[in-house]
């Protein structure tokens, strides 16, 4: 594993806040520090590490520390945090300081069960003098403007916190918000609502980060050219295809992205490999790929034997076989160039 220490010294870079310089949102389980660098090698301007529960840091949690490894390449990157107690903030935020983090983010629109039941992620909706009590703790270590906040429209229909939210954070020194134009109730169901990221952008004076629903590079250019925000953040986008950040660019630029190409993504995934295997052991990096590859093969014909066998991988050698047999210009001739394509919208997707 990575030595923070030893790599402290890249860690102040500022994110870029700009329409071409996408994000990677912060995924648990899935941005680790191998996929932030593939995510990176693939246009991506800034990335968010999985979130880390403040508490876990100030107990000594097992493999809580893990996410916070890094290195010299994984710049700019941000510090996603979740916990729900200002006093353990205020305990855990000097250390990290002192590691050489210095942009965080305040995780406030997770919606999972085991998180929302501590009172964490889009709980907070529901407190919301407590959640700036949070805020302000972390931006009293931090500085003013090197603390995000992502959030959601509210705990539900009816109990919408999302303006007044968002106000309070810039007053409290928020460097930026991040919207998932969703209630927390909603999960991942429904449409994420466009109306109130452009709405948010024109009532803040900080930067406004788009979130939900950007599953293809065509998405995010929509989404910015109709709401204004300072840019957008891949969440299942880049599970899905790592090379979204720069199809983004592309598009936005006014140019169009190459189609799918077999030999592309067999590239890609061996990339993966690769910075997998660098970063830990063979085991658990091809225990991730077995994560991640599914993914990023979802619309290709056979993907149902290809899953069924990599269920089981723990090879090498094996799954190199596996992309020679699956991954070819026929398989993609059959899908009629859709995988991973720049212009699809799978919002039938699986969710995480």
């Amino acid at each position: 594993m990575t030595d923070t220490a030893s790599a402290a010294s890249h860690l102040a870079a500022a994110p870029p806040l700009r329409p071409d310089a996408p994000w990677l949102a912060p995924l648990a389980g899935y941005s680790d520090l191998p996929f932030r660098l593939l995510c990176r090698e693939h246009g991506a301007a800034a990335c968010c590490t999985e979130m880390v529960s403040a508490k876990g840091l100030l107990y000594h949690s097992p493999g809580t520390r893990d996410l916070l490894a890094t290195t010299q390449q994984d710049a700019p990157l941000i510090l996603q945090l979740f916990g729900a107690d200002a006093e353990i903030m205020r305990r855990v935020m000097p250390g990290l300081m002192e590691q050489g983090f210095r942009w965080f983010d305040l995780n406030m629109g997770c919606s999972v069960p085991k998180v929302v039941k501590t009172g964490c992620g889009s709980a907070m909706s529901r407190d919301m003098d407590n959640a700036l009590a949070v805020a302000r703790a972390m931006v009293e270590v931090a500085g003013e403007g090197r603390v995000g906040f992502k959030m959601r429209l509210g705990w539900q229909a009816g109990e919408e916190t999302w303006r007044e939210m968002a106000l309070r954070l810039q007053d409290a020194g928020a460097g930026w918000i991040t919207l998932h134009p969703r209630f927390a109730r909603q999960g991942f169901s429904g449409e994420a609502r466009r109306s109130a990221l452009r709405e948010l952008a024109a009532a803040l004076s900080i930067p406004v980060i788009a979130s939900g629903d950007l599953f293809t590079a065509a998405d995010a250019v929509r989404c910015v050219r109709e709401t204004g925000v300072a840019t957008v953040m891949f969440a299942r986008g880049a599970m899905n295809n790592p090379a979204v950040f720069d199809e983004y660019r592309v598009l936005l630029a006014g140019g169009q992205p190459p189609p799918p190409d077999a030999d592309r993504l067999k590239a890609l995934i061996r990339r993966h490999l690769e910075l997998a295997l660098a970063h830990s052991g063979e085991r658990t990096a091809l225990l991730k790929m077995r994560t991640f590859v599914p993914r990023y093969v979802r619309h290709i014909p056979g993907v149902r034997a290809l899953r069924n066998r990599l269920a089981s991988c723990l090879d090498r050698d094996l799954l190199e076989e596996l992309l020679e047999t699956h991954l070819t210009p026929q398989a993609f001739a059959e899908d009629g160039g859709s995988a991973g394509a720049a212009t699809t919208d799978p919002h039938g997707e699986a969710r995480p």
